[in-house]
């Protein structure tokens, strides 16, 4: 999904690992200055990060981008909420899949469209220790397969 014009910044690898992804949505980032500053220069941890709608708006809570260094005065506060943009219908559809038990809102990546700061959140739903196993169980496994195939092939 990382076309010439898709750069992207950061990705969230364990939410892939801690939950099931069910649906994907990109956002747009409402930031300041120095936080794109930081953006651009690859400062960003999206670990234990979520969105949530709040009075209407949808907020990601826990993003950590570091300070700019050459910000001064002007810098941002690291981990503040920060806005997400979307349309309307679209915030008050996630407002209702969240509501559902156990589905809630976590950004996989930051990426550059263009010029334009975006996010890629997913709806997901937690997975259970033994969910965890049986898929590290089947990397394993096709890890496996594929090692024999690669040896088979060279015989």
């Amino acid at each position: 999904m990382s076309t010439s014009k898709n750069k992207v910044i950061a990705v969230n690898r364990k939410a892939w690992h801690d939950f099931h992804v069910l649906e994907k949505f990109e956002a747009g980032l409402h930031l300041q200055g120095t936080e794109v500053k930081s953006i651009r220069a690859g400062r960003v941890n999206l670990k234990d990060s979520y969105a949530r709608v709040d009075d209407g708006d949808l907020l990601v809570y826990n993003m950590h981008i570091a300070q700019y260094e050459q910000g001064n005065q002007f810098n941002h506060e690291p981990k503040r909420s920060r806005k997400l943009l979307m349309h309307k219908r679209e915030i008050m559809r996630l407002l209702g899949k969240t509501r559902e038990k156990g589905l809630t809102l976590v950004p996989l990546r930051v990426y550059f469209n263009g010029r334009w700061a975006k996010v890629e959140l997913a709806l997901v739903k937690g997975k259970r220790v033994y969910d965890k196993r049986e898929d590290a169980k089947a990397k394993d496994a096709k890890r496996e397969i594929e090692r024999e195939l690669k040896n088979r092939q060279y015989k």
